[in-house]
């Protein structure tokens, strides 16, 4: 079932069976609009949504960084990876929620695809930037 707003992070959490790292007052009703999985910081800011949830292999603060200026709402380190303490130190500085699944990149964005959140070049006109070619979900 498609939600036309995005997904819930608590929905996010439910669907990857993430573990909750960073949790800023009211992280579990963030929306995010859509999603993206990406690994070079260069994709994130050529391809991503302001708005959107970034799944990704890494943990370093410079990834908190690159979430922030791109106006990424989450952050999930996939494959059961754990951020360094830099990282997880500026998402609590950011108010950046923070989250960890056990799932790879492919199966996270998989299932949050199936369960209704889009990729960012699926948002409606005006939405996402890059080409129609980068799929990121």
């Amino acid at each position: 079932m498609t939600d036309p707003v995005g997904m819930s992070l608590a929905k996010v959490r439910e669907v990857l069976g993430c573990e909750v790292l960073v949790a800023p007052p009211g992280w579990e009703s963030v929306r995010v609009e859509a999603g993206c999985g990406a690994d070079l910081m260069s994709d994130v800011l050529a391809f991503i949504k302001g708005g959107s949830l970034l799944l990704t292999g890494l943990t370093n603060a410079q990834t908190v960084r690159t979430a922030e200026v791109a106006d990424v709402r989450a952050v999930i380190c996939v494959r059961s990876k754990r951020p360094d303490a830099s990282a997880v130190s500026l998402a609590q500085e950011l108010g950046l929620p923070l989250l960890a699944t056990p799932l790879p990149m492919f199966e996270a964005c998989g299932r949050l695809h199936e369960a209704g959140l889009r990729g960012c070049t699926e948002v409606p006109a005006g939405g996402a930037r890059g080409n129609e070619l980068h799929q990121g979900v």
